[in-house]
């Protein structure tokens, strides 16, 4: 399949050529402080260590928006930010701050976030955005590597209590996969309707 314009290619478009930049760089630093934005809204859960937040679907409609640089770029841009220690991340007083929270038990979904935006952003190049089934699927994919991310992290690197073992693939699994599975795909097929109803607005033709 051809790659095809992003939807922020489609605006950048009707602006003068030396816009273009500008409005692609404000467009990554919209998704990056957007995703910041979404981390404050975050639910402790007493099963898990893991917080509930509505990050992943902004990393992954930042994705089908920003096509796959841009959208790498706006996450790597949200993890400089923490690692910076600007209050980003999901507020808890569990989880380490600044960069330790890349270490921590929800390092794994953080770091997953670039690769999961780029991997939606791929497919959104070859038109996946434009359609509600295919923006489905293209948004399924980019949940999944956050939700491999973070359960192998999980898996590898949590530790049960004061024992130096790690917790293992199915505890990971009950902690990092089970309680959030259902909420997150509820809220994909919701999202998945936004960038299909956005370009019946501005035109599919590129």
């Amino acid at each position: 399949m051809l790659s095809q314009v992003t939807l922020v290619d489609r605006i950048a478009a009707r602006n003068e050529t030396e816009q273009v930049r500008w409005i692609r760089a404000a467009s990554m630093l919209f998704i990056a402080a957007l995703t910041a934005a979404a981390a404050q809204v975050s639910v402790p859960l007493p099963f898990t260590v893991v917080p509930f937040t509505f990050q992943p679907m902004v990393v992954l409609l930042g994705g089908l928006a920003l096509g796959s640089r841009l959208g790498l770029g706006s996450q790597l841009l949200y993890l400089a930010a923490g690692i910076a220690g600007l209050p980003v991340f999901a507020a808890s007083a569990t989880l380490p701050p600044g960069m330790l929270r890349l270490l921590g038990p929800a390092g794994g979904y953080l770091m997953a976030y670039p690769f999961a935006a780029y991997l939606t952003g791929c497919l959104a190049e070859r038109g996946c955005d434009r359609r509600y089934l295919t923006s489905v699927l293209a948004m399924a994919a980019g949940l999944a590597v956050v939700f491999t991310g973070g359960v192998t992290w999980l898996a590898l690197f949590a530790q049960t209590g004061a024992s130096s073992t790690s917790i293992g693939i199915r505890a990971a699994l009950a902690a990092g996969l089970y309680p959030f599975v259902l909420a997150d795909s509820l809220k994909l097929l919701v999202a998945a309707g936004i960038l299909p109803t956005v370009w019946r607005l501005v035109g599919r033709r590129a």
